[in-house]
């Protein structure tokens, strides 16, 4: 017996959409850079997942848990559309890895920080959502400690992203054990 697919999608916890396509990266510490004004236009086109660090210069004179390699801190942006027919349901953005300490914003209101970059994570965006309009989500990302781990960690948003729309009525993701 199989339930049927629009069944399914009521029953879960939200209808995911992977966003890893057409992000803006820099890396360095951009004043405002979570501004829906600033002009990213410059920026490195990136799709995820995105390593930095990996593009850096190997020194001996950084970790060898970080492999030689530069850290720092990058901005990563996307404008994205949110359907008007969205409207009345919560959206996430669920991130499955962004190494180091991180802070996602949504049309310039911060949506939280996470201190850490090993454990998944996910934010409410509906209170600031504009639907039926380009909305731009940032996450600055902090790793300019070098030695952090005991291995290799590389920096940056280094797994998918997604936004995942619910039912305002649901069962949080990690809600039931």
């Amino acid at each position: 017996m199989s339930i049927a697919p629009s069944l399914r999608a009521q029953v879960s916890f939200g209808i995911p959409e992977k966003i890893n396509d057409s992000w803006k990266f820099v890396l360095n510490d951009v004043p405002d850079g979570q501004s829906v004004t600033l002009n990213d236009t410059r920026w490195q086109s990136v799709s995820l997942p995105h390593d930095w660090s990996v593009k850096g210069q190997l020194s001996p004179t950084l970790a060898s848990c970080t492999g030689y390699l530069p850290g720092g801190i990058g901005w990563y942006r996307k404008t994205i559309d949110i359907p008007a027919d969205k409207q009345g349901q919560k959206v996430y953005l669920y991130f499955e890895g962004v190494y180091n300490r991180s802070e996602v914003f949504l049309n310039g209101h911060s949506l939280g920080k996470r201190p850490n970059g090993y454990i998944s994570f996910m934010v409410d965006a509906t209170p600031y959502i504009k639907y039926g309009e380009n909305n731009t989500i940032a996450v600055r990302v902090d790793h300019s400690q070098s030695a952090d781990s005991r291995w290799y960690t590389g920096s940056g948003i280094y797994r998918d992203v997604w936004m995942i729309y619910a039912n305002p009525v649901h069962i949080a993701q990690w809600g039931v054990y």
